[in-house]
């Protein structure tokens, strides 16, 4: 059978493949090829594929199914025929030659011996001729049929002539009729069966030979029904390799060919539906992506504008703060310093009112000063290349107090520090926070001796919330935004010294940190303000 299949002609193949996929509606080209979005068009579902190989499989196999059972049903025919009907006919027949022979017999031995027991086997051969008839007649044979009727003439010539006035005689106690004559009509009936039983043997060998073609035309029938089922397989498997498995290896290939960044390359499906939209939707992801490229390389390209007009940028702030460290203060501290000198030099000559007028001149210009190094102080937040360490936060809080330390003691003030932990940051940075929120607290005091309290306690997303909380002034909730923004100050600056740059300069510190500060405003008496650092084992910045 193996054989069979791979002989058969390539173009037979072809057309079964050709069949199957014309059932199915055939391939066509994605619509992407067309340069358009109006979507793949044409091409069968992969649902009308497997649902047109399925019917066409199940035809093929019902069909395959009734030749079989066709063939099934002739065997079945032949073999119950010969069996259930020839078989028992010549049996029958064979029987009734016995039967026939036992009533001569006992015909003979009545007449010679008078006894009426030797009248048995005639009578039964009576009854048993009728089933033997009945069961010949069953094969339905037009010969056999035939044979039949002529045993039967003979029978009845041989019973009518001999038999039946021999057993009359006998039993009246006349002559019988002469042996001679009996014996000649029973030859007949000897030649009658001899002869039926020969068309009866005929019909048995025919019989036979009926079983062995239905036999052969059975394994015939069921070795070409499974050539058949297995070509029809064959051919869908094929067709379906072609149609559906060889496009999807091909969509494959050129989805790794985008995946792997040809973005130019077009996604042209072919196959069923589901193929044909799978490519078409993969085509318009790649000219989105495309697009999108495109979009990203012009961004780009204003990105490293922006960032070499920020580098100019920051050059030129990195020359206004020197210029501003050395240029603009040494004019300054010569204002002031000749001011001074004309305060000591002409101080007796001048009236109070010149005297305060170089008072104001020496305070503006110190105060200048102070407001351009806190300037620079901010500016340079973020700008250095200090690294981030992993440092103790009580050691910058002590930093803070050394620095503060005339601030300190000319209030009285006491600073209260708590269990503080370690953090990771840039030391010097994290110290000017503190000195600015310990030093407002000195500065925006109330009647009673300043005391200032640090502490900190676990936050969120690995980071220690800290807070610095006094018993000054305080400051209302309306302006807890406020006090951070660079320049704002809410008291006049005869009454509280400053720049307004301080809360600025440690909202910028924290948030160059990765955290945050605020005020809070759910604490009554005095200020609160908390920010937040990263842990020791955290990697911020």
């Amino acid at each position: 059978m193996a054989g069979v299949l791979l002989s058969w002609p390539r173009s037979s193949w072809r057309r079964a493949v050709d069949a199957v996929a014309s059932w199915s509606g055939g391939a066509v080209r994605s619509g992407s090829q067309s340069g358009t979005d109006n979507g793949p068009a044409g091409g069968r579902s992969l649902r009308r594929w497997s649902v047109l190989i399925s019917a066409v499989l199940v035809v093929i196999l019902l069909g395959a199914f009734a030749v079989v059972l066709s063939a099934i049903g002739d065997l079945s025919r032949a073999r119950s025929r010969l069996l259930d009907v020839v078989g028992p006919a010549v049996v029958s027949a064979q029987q009734w030659g016995s039967d026939l022979v036992d009533q001569e017999t006992g015909v003979r031995g009545f007449i010679l011996s008078r006894d009426e027991a030797f009248l048995g086997p005639y009578a039964d051969g009576l009854i048993g001729q009728e089933v033997a008839r009945a069961a010949i007649v069953a094969m339905g044979s037009p010969e056999v049929d035939a044979g039949l009727a002529a045993v039967d003439a003979a029978v009845a010539t041989w019973r009518d002539g001999y038999a039946e006035p021999a057993i009359d005689a006998v039993r009246a106690g006349t002559d019988v009729p002469g042996d001679s004559a009996g014996k000649r009509q029973f030859d007949a009936v000897r030649a009658a069966l001899s002869v039926l039983r020969d068309e009866m043997a005929d019909q048995r060998a025919d019989g036979r030979t009926a079983l062995n073609d239905a036999a052969t035309r059975m394994a015939v029938t069921c070795i070409i029904a499974l050539g058949v089922v297995l070509i029809a397989v064959c051919a869908c498997v094929v067709a379906v390799h072609m149609h559906v498995v060889r496009p999807l290896s091909t969509l494959r290939g050129q989805v790794g060919r985008v995946s792997s960044g040809e973005f130019g390359h077009t996604v042209a499906a072919t196959g069923p539906q589901e193929l044909l939209e799978l490519g078409h939707g993969v085509d318009i992801m790649r000219r989105r992506i495309v697009d999108e490229l495109d979009h990203a390389r012009d961004r780009n390209t204003a990105l490293d504008a922006a960032t070499e007009d920020l580098r100019r940028s920051n050059a030129e702030l990195e020359q206004f703060a020197y210029v501003a460290s050395h240029d603009l203060q040494e004019p300054l501290r010569k204002i002031a310093s000749f001011c001074q000198l004309l305060e000591q030099r002409y101080g007796d000559r001048l009236d109070d009112r010149a005297t305060q007028y170089i008072a104001f001149a020496v305070d503006g210009a110190k105060r200048m000063q102070v407001l351009i190094n806190d300037l620079l102080a901010f500016s340079r937040v973020g700008r250095n290349d200090d690294k981030k360490v992993v440092v103790a936060a009580a050691d910058l809080v002590d930093a803070a107090r050394h620095n503060l330390a005339e601030a300190l003691d000319s209030s009285g003030a006491r600073v209260e520090v708590g269990d503080l932990p370690a953090v990771r940051a840039v030391p010097g940075l994290v110290t000017a926070v503190f000195q600015n929120l310990i030093g407002n607290a000195v500065k925006f005091r109330a009647a009673q001796t300043p005391v200032v309290r640090v502490d900190a306690e676990p936050g969120e997303d690995d980071t220690w919330v800290f807070s610095v909380s006094d018993n000054g002034i305080g400051i209302e909730q309306r302006y807890a935004e406020r006090v951070f923004v660079i320049f704002q100050r809410l008291h006049p600056k005869d009454r509280y010294p400053g720049t307004g740059i301080g809360l600025a300069l440690c909202r910028k510190i924290v948030e160059f940190h990765g955290g945050r500060i605020w005020l809070d405003t759910d604490v009554t008496g005095g200020t609160t303000v908390r920010f937040t650092l990263p842990k020791a084992h955290a990697t911020v910045g």
